[in-house]
């Protein structure tokens, strides 16, 4: 081989390796797809019982109406219809993580109590909503913040993996542990919403 097709294929490798960078967190087996990575918002699932977790902080019942804003594979919804009687609706834009998780919703035997819409999270209409499940880079869950304080009504709830709002202070924070000796420990975030914002 040349000494230019080797430095071309070390080329190939570095610019492969800064693209794959941005999504070194997804779990084995898992894989990103171009809508969701191209909306700003990895798809990373949330390991259980992490996701188990911010549906207790949430105090989550069969009452509740959980909206789950970037679902993924649905995981975090079917876990509050199974274990918590909830139902929940969740907005994903990749199509195929849409598919994949109405399927998991069948076979877990909760396909109706919960369903996935395919969409943009910030033209999803959240006042029937209860609570609001978010795994979501800072920046969009600080865009997020005033369609929160404006469309949930006094008393519902919004729980945040690893991530905070700029300039709302949380109600209540947790530290869990990952489970893997090379991630840090992630904190969860919890609001209750006290009264909705009028502010267009």
């Amino acid at each position: 081989m040349s000494r230019m097709s080797m430095r071309a294929l070390a080329l190939c490798g570095l610019l492969l390796a800064g693209l794959l960078m941005p999504v070194q967190g997804y779990a084995q087996g898992e894989t990103a797809t171009r809508d969701t990575t191209e909306k700003g918002a990895p798809y990373v699932p949330t390991p259980r019982h992490i996701a188990l977790k911010m549906l207790t902080l949430a105090d989550i019942s069969s009452d509740d109406v959980v909206y789950d804003l970037g679902s993924g594979d649905g995981r975090i919804l079917i876990l509050a219809a199974q274990e918590f009687g909830a139902r929940g609706v969740g907005i994903e834009i990749d199509s195929q993580l849409v598919q994949r998780a109405r399927r998991k919703a069948r076979r877990a035997g909760v396909a109706d109590r919960v369903e996935f819409r395919q969409g943009d999270l910030f033209d999803t209409d959240l006042r029937p909503a209860t609570v609001v499940t978010l795994y979501l880079w800072p920046d969009m869950n600080n865009r997020l913040r005033p369609k929160l304080q404006r469309e949930l009504s006094s008393g519902d709830r919004i729980v945040s993996h690893s991530f905070n709002i700029d300039k709302w202070p949380a109600d209540t924070t947790v530290t869990m542990e990952v489970r893997s000796p090379s991630e840090p420990n992630k904190p969860l975030f919890l609001w209750r919403i006290s009264a909705p914002d009028a502010t267009p």
